[in-house]
């Protein structure tokens, strides 16, 4: 059974943005299948170990190459009476603001819900 209330999206982050970004950090999500709403979310997790991880790791250049894993994640205020529209699976790009003081650029401000589809009956 799914969480419905638990959605969220990772995404790889090289080595030296993944070290500016924090948990809480802002984020924003949008879905493919909502490409005109963009959702508030913050960050809930940063891995402590890159991925894709070289067998060793020598020089700049392939340290250069490491990534981490960050979890982005919707408020689950933000999804209640949602749940059948942005749920977890659905597939979309994050953004994450890795400096506070730099405001989102317009397209990427939080924007109205989706409406929520009327069933068809038949």
């Amino acid at each position: 059974m799914l969480d419905a209330s638990y959605v969220y999206i990772d995404i790889y982050l090289p080595t030296a943005e993944a070290g500016r970004v924090r948990i809480g950090s802002d984020a924003r999500i949008v879905l493919d299948a909502y490409p005109d709403h963009v959702i508030p979310a913050k960050v809930v997790f940063i891995a402590s170990q890159a991925q894709f991880t070289p067998k060793t790791v020598e020089t700049k250049v392939e340290r250069d190459k490491l990534m981490f894993r960050i979890r982005v994640r919707i408020d689950p205020e933000r999804l209640k009476g949602r749940e059948t529209i942005v749920r977890s699976g659905l597939p979309g790009v994050a953004y994450v603001r890795t400096d506070p003081s730099v405001a989102w650029p317009t397209s990427l401000q939080p924007s109205a819900p989706p409406s929520i589809p009327t069933p068809v009956t038949q």
